[in-house]
């Protein structure tokens, strides 16, 4: 196990050209997230994360599904400490950061932690903080959420600039990621959603699931949906978290592989303003309640 100290991590220098203000690095923050468990957000994130890796991008993983945790599980990875001892004043985030297979960078939750499944409002200041002096080593921050509408869910997709929406063929996977997309854009302001239909048949089958989504949200929220794409059912992917390996690099020419590495290239070429997507203005938005928001 090989974990990252803040000693070791090497800040850029930031100097103002004449005249011009100082524009600072920042990654470009996306959740990924579910109305419904077991749509597959978990695996799809790591994996997501190594092919955002293979552009030579630096890419973090915070694993936010608190309290049920296991992104480490599918990345084989077997972490000393975790996000329950940076809440608790323990340990400091660079000192969890935890190096993964092919370079990704993992911030790993605890599970079966009861207590930080709901944070308090010093704990997400303490979490703003730690982010803050991270943000410049990295290119994306992902975020694994969990799933459905608690407290934590909604916070950590309001900390980010683009929300994920996981969700499967099965009516349950559908009518939940309607649930999320309503409160977000209901309570929170937020009104722009990338989904991305896992586990199908066929691409078709992918933008059928999408179109059933799509024709909901346009006749009851005022949001906007776009298509992220699919990735296809493949059986090897039992077989991968079995081995607790990362399906892209156990399978690479597997049909998971293949799709979800066109969700990767759509996912870069999205534009990414660092002026407006500064942490710290993002996360204390969410300390101001629904009416800060949006953003």
């Amino acid at each position: 196990m090989s974990v990252l100290t803040t000693s070791t991590i090497r800040r850029p220098r930031i100097q103002a050209a004449a005249g011009r203000p100082i524009v600072r690095h920042v990654p470009h923050v996306i959740t990924v997230t579910s109305g419904k468990g077991g749509v597959g957000k978990t695996n799809l994130t790591a994996n997501l994360g190594l092919l955002l890796r293979e552009g030579r991008r630096r890419v973090m993983v915070l694993d936010a599904d608190l309290g049920l945790a296991n992104i480490d599980v599918i990345l084989g990875l077997h972490p000393d400490f975790n996000l329950s001892h940076v809440l608790s004043g323990e340990k400091r985030l660079g000192e969890i950061l935890t190096r993964a297979p092919g370079g990704l960078r993992v911030l790993p939750a605890s599970s079966g932690i009861s207590s930080i499944t709901d944070l308090s409002d010093a704990q997400k200041i303490r979490l703003l903080q730690e982010l803050e002096g991270l943000q410049e080593d990295f290119d994306y921050l992902l975020i694994d959420t969990g799933a459905g509408i608690s407290n934590n869910v909604i916070y950590f997709n309001l900390a980010a600039q683009t929300i994920v929406v996981v969700l499967t063929p099965e009516p349950t996977s559908l009518t939940d990621a309607y649930a999320l997309i309503k409160v977000l854009s209901r309570d929170y302001h937020q009104r722009r959603f990338k989904v991305l239909a896992n586990d199908v048949r066929t691409e078709a089958e992918g933008l059928e699931v999408f179109e059933k989504l799509t024709r909901v949200a346009d006749r009851f929220l005022n949001v906007s949906l776009d298509y992220l794409g699919h990735v296809l059912h493949d059986r090897q992917l039992r077989e991968s978290v079995r081995m607790q390996r990362p399906f892209v690099e156990a399978f690479p020419d597997g049909p998971a592989s293949a799709s979800l590495r066109k969700v990767a290239k759509q996912i870069t070429a999205m534009p990414h303003n660092p002026m407006d997507s500064d942490l710290g203005l993002l996360w204390r938005n969410l300390l101001g309640g629904p009416a800060a928001a949006g953003h």
